[in-house]
Formats: structure tokens, C-alpha cells, sequence
């Protein structure tokens, strides 16, 4: 085990104070599926007040978002630096790191769609033919109806590095965010594990789901199981259970009130997915629910209004859904992330086709990705020319996760040949090796615990498949809980584990997790950190590829 010295949380809170610009989003491809122009005159200029966001960011593009205070038509002004982080100008040419749209010293004027109560006054737009490894300076705006200008957020991203560039580049990854009634504490900083995840300075950010807790209610204060009291920012959409579209929003919405959250996502390009929390938890397709804290007890209505105010507040990119559709489609969640010539990252959406909650001991296989989502999985690995192929899961693969009598995730606590949603994990894993794809590295969270698991045949009772490795990080602003025990079925050897107490606080940040990863150039290393929420390294693994 490594150990690094911590950073100052109260300085770094300082610092992402004076730089916290952000906004939320709305939902639109191309400003051509804009809905018309609003009538009626505002009555106050727009402010953003989710701050901005950037995501699902490749080589070529990336996805802008925002939330207007009320109607108003998104606008993005693009502004590429070179390599000492001032713009480019006609004079400065050839100073950056690439070629394209953006270097001939101009900024990229982009207009979006018009943001409406329809999508929570939440607007995105598709940034296309960027130049690659190229650090951009955003603002982004509203404009009313009358074109006066809202107040302007400004951030920045990085494009994926080109074929010739060196190819590093680092990320960070967890998930679990305001779990268990854990929401913003202003008395130690708010959702501080964020600000320690941005002081790294990455690339990019995976969030494993999990993003909001829309079943858990956030109470002025809680009791934690030393005795002292947690005291959180209140808003009426999380005094109870979300059951109606705007407590779905408003979920969203209350995350983003947190100053560190807006600070990353205005600094660092999100990748995201959902799992549960988002609509209620261990939740599977036509559950009713017998919880009495519900009035609206279908799960499928809950979880397509849970759906519907994710994708909202999501800068998420699919080219099925940004050409074919609204924005909304279900296959919208698991897409592919370009991310130059040693890196893919595949996210995963284990939840939209999940089955019950089983014993998970069905002879024949029983769906988590569903059949669609796994032959499109076997189909991008195998055409993959990235060095690394990153699956970002919203669900662990041998942690047992108990649901009741039922089982959560994939594993049924049996250690034996698979049966139920494991025949489907062993036809992933084999079809992985059949194909010849190589350097498959799965993340994780949902447990919150972090771990890292090495997955080998020769310990397995199912042996057709190549080794690899699961790395799990979260929570990073809710309850601690684990270690759990582990199923054998695929050999998973635990090289590392670490938990804090039962249901114990974000407060010392010592019970919080998260990950990061450094490539190095061309690929030739991968080296995965568990890090708290202080910012102290717990365990280091550096891989190397199979080339």
C-alpha cells in the first residue's frame, strides 16, 4: 500500500469557491429540433443556476449543458489555448497542440436550443470537428426572446489526444453522491470529495451511478452512529421519496447547488451512467413496490420520470439518439467515449433490462444487459483499435449484493458454475476471449467500499476467460458500508479492500472513495489509485498491456 500526503481540504474549498461558475442542462441535439421561440416578455435577466457542464468528450466533439433560470436559447462561445493556456490568436497560430476548427485564432460561435419548461429549462449542444488534444475556454449563456444575455459561466475541457499526439492522458471515477441521507453540509465544506477529485486536475470523469438518491429524503439534520450531528442544505424536492417528474428534477437540482460538484463539472468532462438511486433502490422493470413512503408504487412510471430527469441533466452524446430522436431514448445510456488511439470507455446501463431480483439460481440465463446491449458490448471490443478498453459498470461482477432473499447484482453467493444473470457475465467474458480482444479493465462502484479485484480461471469454477481486473471506488458523499463477501464463480481474487464504518459520514473523509488513472504515452502503462476523500492514496496497481 502507498500512502500520499493530503491536501489542505479547507484551502482547497477556498479555491473552488472563487472558480465555482456553473449551470445545468437542458435537452437538444442540433438547434434544427429546437422547440419554437417562447412568447412573453422575462421579467429578470437569466442566471444559471445548476452552473455548466461538459461531457461524453472524444478526440473530434464534445456535449455542452446548462440550466437558464427561465426561457432562453443556449449559446456557446468555444476559445482554444495553446500550449501556456492563452488563446489562440491569428498571431499565436501554431503554438497549440492541434489543427482544425478553433486554431486559426477565431473562437467557435455555437448556437443551441431554446431551453423550456419541458425539459427544466435544461439545453445542450453537439460541438463537432474539434481539433484534437486541444484545451478549449467555454462560455456559455442564454438569450431571452428579446436577445438580452444571461450571466455567463465559463469553464474549460480537453479534447482527447489525436494519433499524434503522446496519448496521456489521467481520469478519475466513483459514484454514490448524497446517499443515505448524507446531502450538502456547509459546516465541513459541502460534498468536499468532489474539490479533492478537481485539485488533480484530470481529463476526464466517470461517474458510476448513482448520481442522486431519489429514494432516500435529506432532513435539516441526522444523527450519525458516533452521536454528532449532520446537518444538511434543504430544498422541498428532498424533504421526501421523488415520485413526480419535477422530484426527480429536483434532485438534480439540489446536487448542484454544491459549489465543489459545479467546480468540477465545469473544469472536467463528465462520462456517466445510472443505476438505481436515480429511481429507487434495487429496482427492477414491473416491481411494485410495498414501500409506504410511496404513493405512486409502479416502478416502471417511477423509473421513466427517474430517466427522464437524468438524461435532462446529463451532457451526454449518442449519435442514435442526437440524429434519430429527442434525446430521451433508453439506448441513450450505454454508448462508447472515444478517447484517442490507447483508450475506449464503454458504459454500461445494467439497470433498463435488469430482472428480478432473484436467487439468481435460474438454469437458464437471465437478463442484466439484455441481449441488444451485449452484443453491442462483444461488437465495439472486438472493433476497437484503443490500446485500453475501459467498461464502466454501474453494478460490481463478483461482489455479492444482497436484495432481501434476492441478489442485486450479478453473483448468487454459490461459487459454483454460473447460473442466472452469471450465464450471461460468462458469455461477455468468453466472447471477449474468442474475439481476441485484449486489456478489457472494468470500474466500478455502487458497494461503497473501494477494492481491486483480479479475475483469473485458475481459481474459477467457470475457466473460459482471460484474467482481468475490477477496480471499485465510492462512495464520495454518502453512507460507508462493506467489505461483502465475494463470489468464486469467476475466481476473483481480492488485492485490495478498504471500507469505513456501517452507515458512517462524509464527515472526515476518511470512509469516502474514489479512483484515479494516469496512461502513460502510448499506452504503455495503466496505473489505477484508490484515493479518499482527502486526498491520501490507499492502493496503486500499474498494468501493462497485452499487446
Amino acid at each position: 500500500m502507498e500512502r500520499s500526503s493530503s491536501p489542505n481540504r479547507r484551502a482547497l474549498l477556498k479555491g473552488a469557491a472563487a472558480s465555482a461558475l456553473a449551470t445545468s442542462l437542458p435537452v437538444a441535439g442540433a438547434a434544427s429540433a429546437a422547440p419554437t421561440r417562447p412568447s412573453g416578455p422575462p421579467t429578470s435577466r437569466l442566471t444559471l443556476p445548476s452552473g455548466l457542464q461538459t461531457g461524453d468528450v472524444t478526440s473530434r466533439s464534445a456535449v455542452l449543458w446548462s440550466r437558464a433560470s427561465g426561457e432562453g436559447r443556449l449559446h456557446a462561445v468555444l476559445h482554444a489555448l495553446d500550449a501556456h493556456g492563452e488563446r489562440l490568436t491569428g498571431a499565436g497560430r501554431g503554438h497549440g497542440r492541434g489543427k482544425g476548427r478553433g486554431h486559426d485564432g477565431h473562437p467557435i460561435s455555437l448556437r443551441g436550443p431554446w431551453a423550456t419548461a419541458e425539459t427544466d429549462y435544461t439545453a445542450r449542444i453537439s460541438a463537432k470537428g474539434l481539433p484534437a488534444g486541444t484545451t478549449f475556454e467555454t462560455e456559455l449563456f442564454f438569450e431571452d426572446e428579446n436577445g438580452r444575455r444571461s450571466e455567463v459561466g465559463t469553464g474549460r475541457f480537453s479534447t482527447a489526444p489525436g494519433k499524434r499526439s503522446d496519448g496521456a492522458q489521467t481520469f478519475v471515477w466513483t459514484a454514490d453522491t448524497a446517499g443515505q441521507g448524507y446531502g450538502i453540509n456547509p459546516d465541513v465544506g459541502g460534498m468536499f470529495g468532489y474539490e479533492t477529485m478537481r485539485a488533480l486536475s484530470p481529463d476526464f470523469f466517470l461517474h458510476a451511478g448513482d448520481t442522486i438518491y431519489a429514494d432516500g429524503p435529506i432532513a435539516e439534520t441526522l444523527e450519525e452512529p458516533d452521536g454528532a450531528v449532520w446537518r444538511n442544505v434543504v430544498t422541498d424536492e428532498v424533504a421526501k421519496v421523488a415520485e413526480t417528474l419535477q422530484e426527480f428534477r429536483g434532485r438534480h437540482r439540489y446536487n448542484l447547488l454544491d459549489e465543489n460538484i459545479r467546480a468540477l463539472y465545469a473544469e472536467v468532462p463528465v462520462i456517466a451512467t445510472w443505476d438505481d438511486h436515480e429511481t429507487t433502490n434495487n429496482w427492477w422493470a414491473g416491481e411494485i413496490l410495498e414501500d409506504e413512503q410511496y404513493t405512486v408504487r409502479e416502478v416502471d412510471t417511477l423509473a421513466a420520470r427517474g430517466r427522464r430527469a437524468w438524461q435532462e441533466n446529463q451532457p451526454i452524446a449518442d449519435k442514435r439518439a442526437m440524429s434519430q430522436g429527442s434525446g430521451f431514448e433508453p439506448e441513450r445510456i450505454y454508448r462508447r467515449i472515444e478517447r484517442g488511439p490507447d483508450l475506449d470507455v464503454f458504459v454500461l446501463d445494467m439497470r433498463t433490462h435488469k430482472g428480478e431480483n432473484t436467487d439468481g439460481l435460474e438454469r437458464q440465463a437471465t437478463a442484466i444487459l439484455g441481449e441488444e446491449q451485449l452484443e453491442w458490448l462483444l461488437r465495439g471490443l472486438r472493433t476497437s483499435q484503443a490500446t485500453w478498453k475501459v467498461i464502466l459498470a454501474d453494478l460490481p461482477l463478483g461482489i455479492v449484493v444482497p436484495d432481501g432473499e434476492g441478489q442485486e447484482s450479478i453473483s448468487n453467493a454459490e461459487h459454483g458454475a454460473p447460473l442466472g444473470r452469471e450465464l450471461e457475465l460468462a458469455r461477455l467474458l468468453s466472447g471477449i476471449k474468442h474475439q481476441g480482444t485484449r486489456n478489457v479493465v472494468f470500474f466500478t462502484g455502487d458497494v461503497h467500499y473501494c477494492a481491486a479485484h483480479h479475475y483469473s480461471p485458475e481459481r474459477a469454477a467457470f475457466t473460459d476467460f482471460d484474467p482481468f481486473w475490477e477496480f471499485v471506488a465510492g462512495p464520495i458523499n454518502a453512507g460507508s458500508f462493506g467489505p461483502n463477501e465475494m463470489d468464486q464463480t469467476f475466481g476473483p481474487q481480492v488485492d485490495f479492500q478498504k471500507a469505513g464504518p456501517a452507515m458512517g459520514s462524509p464527515r472526515d473523509g476518511q470512509g469516502q472513495f474514489f479512483g484515479r488513472v494516469e496512461i502513460a504515452p502510448q499506452g504503455e502503462e495503466f496505473t489505477v489509485e484508490l484515493i479518499d476523500a482527502n486526498g491520501d492514496v490507499q492502493y496503486t496497481r500499474t498494468l501493462t498491456p497485452d499487446r
